[in-house]
């Protein structure tokens, strides 16, 4: 017997029915609704104030440095075109200007410290914490302290540790070195004060990426027999792969800024040059060469900018 004898309905037409429903309802849903002229307001106040702080802070202040690299200007006085002088700044910092090469140097010895150094420590200690030990909030608020303090005041703590005739590593190792006076160690011992800050960051960074690894990774790599090392260099370590870079772009940024300590310590003289420092000196200092000045400072934001375009290149073609 078929269906239309016994007063079926074919079977497609609840189908179509019950489709029709789910439609009517998504194209209400599609309806846009219009901001207010409240809301337009908030919105405007909420993208304009920080753009003007952003430009007014950030963008303004790297502009005119770079307008101003072009001049001879000193700082008194209005601009004229008599200041400008080309690119004589940038001929004169390369050529005539010794303490500028001392200072690359400087600041490379110190990207190359804090990367092959302070990341692997603050990386190993990251690890150790993230294995829940006993005791473990305790060292890391211990180990994330330094990060807290200034660099100026870590200066003056570890000049209590390296000063010639007070200093508690003479006092212990019986000798009169000035670590920060003698040109031949006063990097070195520099280097060591800012690693102590370093460390605690740098571990802070790759432990909130440990926590953020799926356990199940660690779990199959577990299954298949891999020790802990391999597990982590081969499995944890790739997937933390965000992490590593912001830590290299932190780092190398990190590193070309460096000021306060040094200054602290001698001003940026006698074996600490550092691009930072030249800048305060010529710019506020007793020369007063804000043109010469500003184009170091130039020098320093095309480094700079370098590394942070690779890493905005990174994370965006990720975004995709």
């Amino acid at each position: 017997m078929s269906e239309a004898a016994v007063g079926l309905t074919p079977r497609a037409e609840p189908d179509q029915r019950v489709r029709r429903g789910p439609r009517s309802t998504s194209n209400r849903s599609r309806k846009v609704r219009r901001l207010s002229t409240a809301d337009r307001v908030t919105v405007a106040l909420m993208v304009g104030l920080p753009s003007m702080v952003v430009f007014g802070l950030i963008w303004l202040p790297a502009l005119s440095s770079v307008m101003l690299s072009f001049t001879n200007w000193n700082g008194v006085g209005s601009l004229s075109g008599d200041d400008i002088i080309g690119l004589d700044n940038y001929t004169n910092v390369a050529t005539n200007y010794p303490p500028f090469w001392p200072a690359i140097r400087h600041n490379l010895i110190w990207l190359a410290v804090m990367f092959l150094v302070a990341t692997p420590v603050g990386m190993f200690l990251a690890v150790l914490l993230d294995k829940q030990m006993r005791g473990s909030r305790v060292y890391q608020t211990a180990l994330y302290l330094p990060v807290v303090l200034s660099l100026a005041l870590i200066g003056f703590v570890w000049q209590l540790i390296f000063s010639r005739d007070q200093g508690l590593l003479n006092a212990v190792t019986g000798s009169q070195i000035d670590w920060f006076g003698d040109q031949r160690y006063n990097l070195w011992a520099a280097l060591i004060a800012t690693s102590w800050r370093q460390v605690g960051y740098i571990m802070l960074l790759y432990l909130a990426g440990l926590k953020a690894v799926d356990p199940s990774l660690r779990e199959a790599a577990v299954i298949d027999g891999a020790s802990e090392t391999k597990t982590f260099f081969q499995v944890v370590f790739p997937v933390m792969r965000p992490i590593n870079i912001i830590v290299l772009v932190v780092t190398f940024i990190e590193s070309l800024r460096a000021f306060d300590l040094v200054w602290i310590i001698n001003k940026g003289r006698n074996g600490l040059e550092l691009i930072s420092t030249l800048v305060t000196q010529n710019v506020v200092g007793e020369a007063s060469r804000v043109g010469f000045g500003s184009a170091l400072a130039t020098v320093m934001l095309v480094i700079s900018s370098v590394f942070i375009a690779l890493y905005l290149r990174v994370v965006m073609k990720e975004d995709r």
